[in-house]
């Protein structure tokens, strides 16, 4: 896929791309960026084989245009409908949340939201405080805001849908530290964020959205609506479970009662107008100076360890910088990667088995280890009276108000003075040290992506483990 390509051949490759000048030489990334929808094809060809997947769709923007759009697979398997690029509609989830910090960033703009503001000055009910201190608009973006995660966020039928601005006032999460301090994902917090929207603006939030982000950017194929608009539910990619060797279709997902958080639906084609509108510093929705908050740091859970930006997870901090989101419905699995200095952006959607939420994280790091290769780090020896820190550890993003279960905490075992090895849901992992109480995965790059890292931090008494893959969370060691 990396070897030497003609400039007559990048010509047809890179026909929606930027042209290359007949004068310069033709470069291993612009060799990366033409051989990449043959190489994508590759991996889906190879996932639908062996992971179940139904149906998918990539789709690639790079320079202000649309590099490569395809869809593969079915969109309706028992009726043979194929998956349109062009057309088929896929969930992105929690990459939804995406459009809602846009539309907070557009009233923080208007100056009806302040970023230092207690959440409760726009609010008609209350967020207690923890330790005296409130919840602010700023700790809703970097997913700060200290409080439980919250169960039943789904509604099993049309007819047990609760508004999500009725579901937040009655499912107030428990506060657990102060906000501000440790990064632990919140789906509830992204909902009050649109709420937030909606109260400030006097518009209900899917409202809100179709006419001030998805109608500027043409994105006539997006929304919130649960169920779907007569319009667009034909184009619906159905989800599906693996029954008996089977994939057996599944009803539309219901998440209303987290409106903001979850419920998009949408198509490449608009994805791309979302993804081509960041990149070009805002486009019709949203000033530059908003977007370079949405990219920039706001914390990270772990020292040397990237963490959150605004919204937007970093995924690599530097060479070049890159930040994203993913989303996972019961059904759909997706990512939406954003390279601002590349000017490259690419969004992911898959469907079908249980293997597709693999798919989807093994396809984008595939892409992002071809097109943005990283070294691995040396390893280095133990420093004298440094002792891995073994045990059990347990996430912090969990609902609090059930009793925790120990099947879902990682098991960490030293394997000599300078390696160790985690245990999570029954698959063994081998880490080298490169760092004092920092570690490289040994099986190195994921599917030639980032190399992962792992990182121990906090005292003794407190303390926990964070990984370079999941910087919205961390994990706590279990104290007996």
């Amino acid at each position: 896929m990396s070897g030497a390509f003609s400039r007559a051949v990048l010509a047809v490759l890179l026909a929606t791309a930027a042209p290359v000048a007949a004068a310069t030489p033709v470069t291993a990334s612009q060799q990366r960026l033409a051989g990449l929808a043959d190489f994508v094809d590759g991996v889906m060809a190879q996932q639908i084989a062996t992971r179940e997947v139904a149906g998918a769709v990539v789709t690639v923007v790079h320079d202000g245009r649309v590099l490569f759009t395809r869809g593969y697979g079915f969109a309706d398997v028992g009726k043979g409908i194929a998956v349109d690029g062009a057309a088929t509609l896929f969930r992105p989830g929690s990459v939804s949340k995406m459009f809602t910090w846009a539309a907070l960033l557009q009233q923080i703009e208007l100056g009806r939201v302040d970023l230092d503001a207690d959440v409760n000055a726009y609010l008609d009910f209350k967020i207690p405080p923890f330790e005296g201190k409130p919840i602010l608009v700023r700790h809703l973006l970097s997913h700060t805001p200290g409080i439980s995660d919250v169960s039943g966020i789904t509604a099993p039928t049309v007819d047990k849908l609760t508004p999500y601005g009725d579901w937040i006032k009655t499912h107030i999460p428990e506060r657990r530290w102060p906000a501000g301090t440790e990064v632990s994902y919140s789906n509830y917090g992204a909902a009050l964020a649109g709420y937030i929207v909606e109260r400030v603006s006097g518009e209900p939030f899917a409202d809100y959205a179709d006419r001030h982000i998805f109608k500027p950017l043409g994105m006539t194929s997006t929304t919130f609506r649960e169920p779907l608009p007569a319009a667009l539910a034909p184009r619906m990619a159905s989800g599906y479970r693996l029954e008996e060797g089977r994939l057996t279709p599944k009803p539309f997902e219901l998440f209303s009662s987290i409106m903001p958080a979850g419920s998009a639906t949408s198509s490449a084609p608009d994805m791309n107008r979302f993804m081509l509108a960041l990149l070009n510093g805002g486009g019709a929705i949203l000033k530059p100076a908003s977007v370079r908050l949405l990219e920039s740091d706001s914390i990270a859970n772990a020292p040397d360890l990237p963490g959150m930006a605004h919204g937007f997870f970093v995924l690599r901090a530097a060479a070049p910088r890159i930040v994203g989101h993913g989303g996972n419905t019961g059904d759909f699995h997706s990512n939406m990667i954003l390279v601002p200095e590349a000017r490259l952006g690419f969004f992911i959607s898959e469907t079908g088995g249980q293997g597709s939420y693999g798919g989807r994280t093994e396809l984008t790091e595939a892409l992002i280890g071809r097109l943005f290769p990283q070294a691995p780090s040396p390893r280095v020896a133990a420093a004298a009276g440094e002792a891995i820190p073994a045990g059990a550890y347990r996430m912090n993003r969990r609902d609090y108000s059930r009793p925790a279960n120990p099947a879902y905490d990682l098991a960490v075992s030293a394997d000599g003075n300078n390696a160790l090895t985690v245990v999570n849901d029954g698959q063994t992992t081998r880490w080298n040290r490169i760092g004092p109480m920092l570690y490289e995965k040994a099986t190195g790059a994921r599917a030639g992506g980032p190399y992962e890292r792992l990182r121990f931090f906090g005292d003794e008494g407190r303390r926990r483990l964070s990984f370079s893959s999941l910087p919205h969370v961390t994990y706590h060691l279990v104290t007996p």
